[in-house]
């Protein structure tokens, strides 16, 4: 064995990933085929660390295998395009996410106020106004509020 060539455990070990999962990657060509030493033993170059980090923060990023698969090919000007234009949907997606996580937080902070609000003004004789909904509190003084 080469000393700069790892054994699968330790390419899982450096990277947070099972030894199936590496074998997985291997299967669906995301990682080049490993050379095998002489008892068997899958030996990767220590580029497949990098590989393997790339494509665990690619899922992360919400792109499936096969999208990553097109990230990491190699080509030419066509191939190219085909990048771009799944990096410019992903963005797109991404964008579209956080406008709705911006919108829902504007919801959250709104009935949060309400909460502390009705907890200021009636303390322990409080009514949820987000549990409570369109339903009227009950006062002492009107019978309705």
């Amino acid at each position: 064995m080469a000393e700069t060539e790892l054994q699968i455990g330790e390419v899982a070990s450096q990277t947070g990933v099972s030894i199936d999962t590496l074998r997985y990657y291997e299967k669906r060509r995301l990682l080049g085929r490993a050379r095998r030493s002489s008892g068997g033993f899958r030996l990767f170059l220590p580029e497949a660390i990098e590989r393997v980090q790339f494509i665990k923060q690619a899922q992360g990023l919400g792109f499936s295998l096969t999208e990553i698969g097109g990230l990491l090919a190699t080509g030419g000007a066509e191939e190219c395009r085909k990048v771009r234009d799944l990096l410019q949907r992903q963005v797109r997606e991404l964008d579209d996410r956080l406008k709705a996580m911006k919108a829902f937080r504007r919801i959250l902070a709104k009935h949060l106020s309400a909460c502390e609000g009705e907890l200021k003004r009636h303390g322990e004789s409080a009514c949820c106004p987000v549990v409570a909904g369109g339903k009227r509190r009950k006062t002492k003084e009107s019978g309705v509020r």
